[in-house]
């Protein structure tokens, strides 16, 4: 008499889902790795290379950063500057949008500009600076240019994927309801882009800053880089690092901005 043994079917092993660090938790893992860099860089600065000629430790360049404060010159040049990026900024990121989606939806409009937006985007911008510099002067447009020229390639690079990534499932899907073309871009085409989207704008607001630096360098009356600029050549290094950290403390928060953003744009992704 045969004896057969029941094997029971093991039900396949859920995979865990990775808590992400919510609240409280995010905001003590930020400002501690914020906290713990300065303090090593003011003990490296205290003890390894003691010479504020090279490295101005953060208690020197906050303090520097009060003096110019007190004397109005630190908040003009914020202005300067916050100007000509926002301005930049937003130009760059609706034309880049823009032309993102016109070269996703059309593929003759991508085959005639991709090769421009390729060359363009390696192009190093300290090459192209004094050349806006020349064509638009000193004034706050060259900078704008400059900040355009660097933010305005990966928004077009980063839209054109988000379209282009669309899950096909979801079209057909649409489709089958009946659905119209432009209620499949509008409503599944677009949401999927959006985080690619929003990346680019994260990624936009560094290579922004970036832009008006290196237009202040080439040639400004005012701004961050120009505060800069007038600190190196003097070799006085808390000015310096007092407009390296505003410019740095800027992109933490516009970086952050654009994250809170897409938890409110793109829920889904941030629960998944």
């Amino acid at each position: 008499m045969a004896v057969t043994a029941r094997i029971s079917p093991q039900a396949p092993a859920r995979k865990k889902k990775m808590r992400r660090p919510r609240g409280l938790t995010r905001a003590a893992y930020t400002w501690g790795s914020v906290i713990t860099g300065l303090a090593a860089w003011q003990l490296f600065g205290m003890y390894v290379i003691r010479n504020s000629l090279f490295l101005a430790t953060p208690s020197q360049s906050f303090v520097s950063m009060a003096k110019l404060w007190s004397t109005g010159t630190l908040q003009n040049a914020i202005v300067v500057s916050g100007e000509e990026f926002i301005v930049g900024f937003l130009i760059a990121s609706v034309a880049g949008i823009i032309i993102g989606l016109f070269t996703a939806t059309f593929d003759r409009v991508s085959l005639v500009l991709s090769p421009w937006v390729s060359g363009l985007y390696a192009t190093p911008i300290i090459a192209v600076a004094p050349l806006l510099i020349l064509w638009f002067g000193v004034g706050i447009w060259s900078k704008i240019a400059v900040v355009i020229s660097l933010v305005i390639f990966p928004m077009i690079i980063s839209t054109e994927a988000g379209i282009r990534h669309t899950d096909q499932q979801l079209v057909e899907a649409a489709r089958s309801f009946g659905a119209t073309q432009m209620q499949i871009f509008t409503k599944v085409a677009l949401p999927s882009a959006l985080p690619l989207i929003l990346a680019g704008l994260r990624l936009g607001v560094g290579r922004g800053l970036i832009g008006v630096v290196v237009g202040e360098l080439a040639g400004a009356r005012a701004g961050i880089g120009y505060l800069i600029n007038e600190a190196s050549q003097v070799f006085n290094m808390p000015q310096l690092f007092a407009g390296v950290i505003v410019l740095a403390a800027a992109g933490i928060f516009l970086t952050a901005g654009f994250e809170r953003l897409e938890r409110v744009l793109v829920p889904w992704k941030s629960d998944a």
